[in-house]
């Protein structure tokens, strides 16, 4: 018991984080975060060692997301006119919004493992040695992958100068 708590005091925020920025909302992130090290606690024994174990919780944190997405369907947050207004640029805020939800959906429309490797770098930020351990592969394996699919979604968002990631 003790071993595990000094792994969730040691991997708690990582696994927070990489939730909150795949999620967006700190109330799911900290709803994910503790259905993961639960799933983590009852499965403890069923980790081989062959990665970090910060690299193991993400793909539980991960898939605790995904399923949870499947059960929720979230539907995309209207905005409130008040954000808007706190905005200097009102225009600059609308393409923001615009712009991060045009790349979340060319993201979803993405292969594996473009997908997963590019959410875990960008979104989880793993290092690409753990990626490429995580799938069992090189951490070269790890950096090409993550930047073709940042290529591909730079060319599905239409190679515009100020679409560049």
């Amino acid at each position: 018991m003790d071993e595990f708590e000094e792994i969730y005091k040691r991997n708690l925020k990582r696994v927070y984080c990489f939730l909150l920025k795949l999620s967006g909302s700190p109330d799911i992130a900290e709803e994910l975060t503790q259905e993961t090290f639960f799933l983590a606690f009852e499965h403890l024994g069923q980790f081989r060692g062959t990665c970090k174990i910060s690299v193991w919780l993400c793909q539980i944190a991960k898939h605790s997301y995904y399923a949870w997405r499947r059960k929720n369907r979230p539907q995309e947050p209207e905005e409130s006119l008040e954000a808007y207004r706190s905005c200097d640029n009102v225009e600059a805020a609308v393409v923001d919004a615009d712009q991060r939800r045009r790349i979340h959906e060319i993201l979803h429309g993405l292969a594996e493992p473009y997908k997963e490797v590019f959410t875990l770098r960008v979104m989880g930020e793993l290092s690409y040695r753990d990626i490429g351990r995580l799938f069992k592969k090189s951490e070269s394996w790890a950096r090409v992958t993550c930047y073709r699919a940042k290529c591909m979604i730079q060319e599905r968002l239409g190679g515009d100068e100020n679409d560049k990631l």
